[in-house]
Order: structure tokens, then sequence, then C-alpha cells
């Protein structure tokens, strides 16, 4: 499978920003967690966390075509967070975040552990972390009556 990861910069924030909305407008429109949603951050936002020290953004293409984003955000002692992945809506179920994962993770070596969240109604999403290695840290968050947060980490 063909997937490579860009480095974005700021010439690429109106991108990732299109492409998140395309990718969580479903979730947000379901759950209606106005406030939390990635498909409700500005593009302002997006800028800022592209300039973050600590904050790599990349761009996923598959074949050569973008079809996503994924940022890292680094934590102190070799700790990284996910926050978020997204793939369009009509490149999901292609193996591609699983590839991303496994890329990630090889870029950054030196990682101890990695965490990320998701919504816990979205089966498919907590059975593809569990499925690469991730588990539940038990750490939950009542968004709304429609959505809860679970939290995961993988240990390396």
């Amino acid at each position: 499978m063909e997937v490579s990861l860009y480095k974005a910069d700021l010439k690429d924030a109106v991108t990732i920003h299109e492409m998140k909305v395309k990718a969580f407008m479903p979730l947000l429109e379901k759950y209606q967690d106005f406030a939390t949603s990635p498909a409700n951050e500005t593009v302002e936002r997006i800028i800022t966390q592209i300039n973050q020290s600590f904050t790599d953004y990349f761009i996923i293409h598959h074949f050569e075509v973008a079809v996503g984003g994924i940022r890292v955000v680094k934590k102190d002692n070799h700790i990284y967070s996910i926050s978020p992945i997204f793939i369009l809506p009509e490149h999901q179920g292609k193996g591609i975040a699983q590839k991303v994962f496994t890329m990630v993770e090889q870029i950054y070596d030196d990682a101890k552990s990695w965490k990320l969240g998701t919504i816990l109604q979205e089966k498919g999403n907590c059975y593809l972390y569990e499925k690469i290695g991730y588990k539940k840290t038990g750490a939950t968050k009542a968004i709304n009556d429609k959505m809860t947060m679970v939290f995961y980490e993988k240990h390396i």
C-alpha cells in the first residue's frame, strides 16, 4: 500500500482544515459535540498547532492524493500523543490509518509510550487502536449524553 506522510507547514493549514471538517462532520452531526469537535476548529487554531514547537502535523497521502492528516504532540519523557488522526470518509476502511501509525512509530523511534483519545461509541476506531496495540487507560470523559471519550495508551 502506498501511503506517505508530508510534514505540513503554514501553507497547508487551509487544506488540513478542509479535510478535517470533511472527516469529522459526520461525527459532529451524530454526536452534536459542538464545543469539542475538530470539525468546528478554525484555520487559525490549525495555524497555532503547526507553529507549536512540540507539535508535528503531517498530511497523509495515499497514492499521491491527500486523504487525511495526523498531529503528533511531543510530551515530556519520550511520551507522544496523537491528536487527532483523520482520514477522509471516502478513503476510510482501506488500512491507511493503520499504516500511518506504523510510520509515525518509526519516525518517533525514541517514544516510550503513545497516547490518544477517541469516541467510545465509535467501535471501529476502538477496534483499530486495540488491534495495533493500544490499551484503554480506564479514563473516560462524558462529553454529552450521546458521546463519551475513552483514552488509550501504548507502551513501546
